[in-house]
């Protein structure tokens, strides 16, 4: 145990030694725990992945790393491939033709809504993976009964993409090349059409599609250099300097760094941008000199003082958008108070000149408790009725007042002239 402990490199504490490991020549690429392992790139090893033991290559030599920086779930490196590893990857990928074939059989048979792309043997035989594309899910669980039943191992399908379809598959570009992502791409990045528009492809589906049907690949390698050197370039109808003529931009060239200008009504291409020189003070004292430009500032913020609901008018009262002044708001004075002189010259004289009023009941027991003599009613007029009942001076006057009662309930809402003003409860 000494020994071996003595033959592997020490690294610092809380650092380890870790390689990148591909599985395939352009598929991803991973980072295992070298386990003191002396390990060179192109080496072959066995290492333990998610779905098992798996035969790879060292795409980058072993470097220590902190552990704060390490990938989560790290695995570790078995050992060195030996002979034997690298014959029983060759059994197992000689069955993969085998598998294939017998897959799509049962997929015809099946008549199932997919497109097989590969099938896979795991490094140790364990495992066989089957590679398909489809336009949505599929039910495929009666396929993998049939599928283990056969092989007796274990079936896993897994769906993929059209790129990844054509990065498994391969085949030559429009360029006259290998894919790229069959050769030499890992990971596939975001491309979009603003990509070909800025380097003034033709937007031709047939012209700037790949292999699989998506956009191709190879757009994205010169995008940030046609963003830089487009910025050194003057836009399209801006004005600049010619050998003392006022010109104007009519296009430019990225890659050559030339324009194309407009001067006297002649086209004049291939000019050089160090030979132009850029107006920019000139445009900003045009808009200057003409009377028009300096007033418009002006009118436009005494248009915007006007329409201001803050602004007042003659007297501090409220300017409406014609400048006259506004009326107060009813029951209010000018400066927003309520107007409590509104009716009468004091206040406070409102309520004390404004008679109680109360309800029938209330009136009645008035009426009973009142020393006054009875008197006679009034047929004339309503309001003169409520006041006949008077004190009763008999029994019998008494009870026909109190039979009369409810009838005089009545014309209490006749008697009220104004009707749009309620009753006060009591």
């Amino acid at each position: 145990m000494t020994q071996n402990n003595e033959e592997r490199p020490t690294t610092p504490e809380g650092e380890k030694i870790i390689a990148t490991v591909k599985f395939r020549s352009a598929g991803k690429q991973y980072d295992f725990d070298t386990n003191g392992l002396e390990l060179n790139q192109g080496d072959s090893v066995v290492v333990e992945t998610n779905r098992g033991r798996a035969l790879g290559t060292v795409a980058r030599p072993p470097r220590n790393v902190a552990k704060q920086d390490l990938p989560q779930d790290l695995k570790k490196v078995l050992r060195l491939a030996t002979e034997a590893d690298h014959n029983m990857a060759r059994i197992s990928s000689s069955k993969e033709k085998e598998a294939f074939d017998h897959c799509m059989e049962r997929i015809r048979q099946r008549n199932m809504p997919m497109k097989l792309v590969k099938a896979e043997y795991l490094f140790d035989g364990s495992k066989i993976i089957f590679y398909f594309t489809a336009d949505g899910r599929v039910d495929f669980r009666e396929l993998v009964k049939d599928l283990a039943h056969h092989f007796h191992t274990r079936i896993e399908m897994r769906q993929i993409g059209v790129r990844d379809e054509a990065k498994l598959i391969g085949g030559i570009g429009i360029c006259g090349r290998e894919l790229c992502c069959g050769t030499f791409l890992t990971d596939f990045h975001p491309v979009s059409v603003r990509m070909a528009k800025q380097q003034g492809l033709a937007l031709n589906p047939t012209k700037i599609s790949g292999q699989c049907g998506r956009l191709l690949c190879c757009l994205g390698y010169e995008y940030d250099t046609y963003c830089k050197m487009a910025k050194q370039l003057p836009k399209p109808g801006s004005k600049a300097n010619l050998d003392g003529q006022t010109v104007e931009v009519v296009s430019g060239q990225t890659l050559s760094q030339t324009v194309t200008v407009r001067c006297a009504g002649k086209t004049i291409s291939h000019i050089p941008v160090a030979s132009l020189t850029t107006s920019k003070s000139g445009a900003k004292e045009e808009p200057k000199k003409s009377g028009e430009s300096s007033s418009a500032p002006e009118k436009r913020q005494a248009k915007e003082g006007e329409r201001k609901p803050g602004n007042k008018g003659k007297g501090g009262k409220p300017a409406s958008r014609d400048g006259k002044p506004q009326r107060p708001a009813r029951g209010k004075s000018a400066e927003g108070r309520p107007n409590k002189n509104k009716r009468s010259g004091k206040p406070g004289q409102e309520k004390q000149n404004r008679p109680k009023k109360s309800s029938g009941a209330q009136e009645q027991q008035k009426q009973e408790n009142s020393p006054r003599t009875n008197k006679k009613p009034r047929p004339d007029k309503g309001p003169a009725q409520d006041k006949v009942q008077a004190t009763p001076t008999s029994g019998d006057n008494n009870e026909n007042n109190q039979e009369k009662n409810p009838q005089d309930k009545k014309p209490n809402k006749r008697r009220s002239r104004n009707r749009r003003r309620p009753q006060r409860k009591p």
